[in-house]
């Protein structure tokens, strides 16, 4: 935490003086005698509201005079805020695989749940595309704050044929705000030109990549593009088998190259074995790419809270004047 004002932090010194004097006036002989007859009757009384619960109201006046002085020096803390300047695009795998039903009624219904919570859950104002690919990328909906769009394009996604995990990444980066494709495939990428809108990409896969780019050459291009690659991986890496129109398909789940793209571009990978934990992934992801810390003046909150301790100390001592 840090402060605007730092030197008006010098008035704290005042706390423990009033403390030192509270505790004088309370060790203070009386002037006067009691004059009260019934001196047992108030003893007790005093006996039975307890010792230390009459210090609470000076102490709670202590505390938000103590928060009011900070408030003063207007304390600067890093808060989580909507990260709305960033684009997010999510590109999904629609290869056959994804009809296999280890992840309940089969994983592209589950994808497609999944997607559709992170969607929902995103800050609003947050911008959203959606990518995907099978033995070819397609761009479905272009990066859009309109989640309606997003939403129904989810619920159309049927499965084909092949995996091109390279291209999916590849067609995810070209749909972030200020990134430019290149003339041709062999032409090199043009570098984003500062300042860089703030772009990520989740990619979610259950197989191996066997069409198109290869991944690692389109995770290095998505780092010089600025852009972090969240990547998803469902099913098992020992593999297992498909049954598609009476034909058994043996597929299995590349971690290696999904966690590698992560790494190259300076995200995460993470690995769902059930819809629970895809969901869960998705969750975690809203929280990681929606939203950012940012600097923020918390003075009002301070001021907020010690009004309250006034509050409640003016409401103690009421109480304690009544039971006595």
């Amino acid at each position: 935490m840090t402060f605007q004002w730092p030197v008006m932090l010098v008035g704290l010194a005042a706390v423990p003086l009033l403390a030192a004097l509270y505790a004088w006036v309370l060790r203070r002989p009386a002037r006067r005698p009691i004059t009260y007859t019934q001196v047992e009757m108030l003893a007790q009384a005093l006996l039975v509201s307890g010792r230390w619960t009459r210090h609470l109201p000076p102490a709670l006046v202590a505390l938000s005079l103590a928060a009011v002085i900070v408030a003063l020096a207007r304390p600067v803390a890093p808060l989580p805020v909507p990260a709305v300047q960033n684009t997010v695009m999510l590109s999904i795998d629609v290869s056959r695989s994804m009809l296999a039903d280890d992840l309940p009624p089969n994983r592209i219904e589950a994808a497609k749940a999944a997607a559709k919570e992170f969607v929902h859950i995103l800050p609003r104002g947050l911008k959203v595309g959606l990518v995907t690919f099978s033995s070819y990328a397609t761009l479905i909906v272009p990066p859009t704050v309109e989640r309606t769009r997003i939403l129904e394009a989810i619920d159309l996604l049927t499965v084909e044929f092949a995996t091109a995990i390279g291209d999916g990444l590849l067609e995810a980066v070209w749909a972030l705000p200020g990134r430019q494709r290149p003339s041709s495939p062999l032409a090199p990428a043009a570098p984003p030109q500062p300042p860089v809108p703030p772009g990520s990409i989740v990619l979610l896969s259950d197989g191996q990549s066997n069409r198109g780019a290869l991944p690692q050459d389109a995770a290095r291009i998505a780092r010089e593009q600025e852009v972090k690659v969240y990547t998803v991986g469902i099913g098992t890496p020992e593999g297992t088998f498909l049954n598609l129109g009476g034909r058994s398909i043996w597929v299995r789940l590349d971690e290696d190259t999904l966690r590698e793209i992560a790494e190259i571009t300076g995200g995460a990978y993470y690995h769902a074995t059930s819809t629970m934990e895809l969901r869960r992934v998705y969750r975690r992801l809203s929280r990681d790419i929606g939203w950012e810390s940012r600097p923020t003046e918390v003075s009002g909150l301070l001021a907020g809270a010690a009004a309250m301790m006034l509050v409640g100390a003016v409401g103690l001592s009421l109480l304690r004047v009544h039971r006595i």
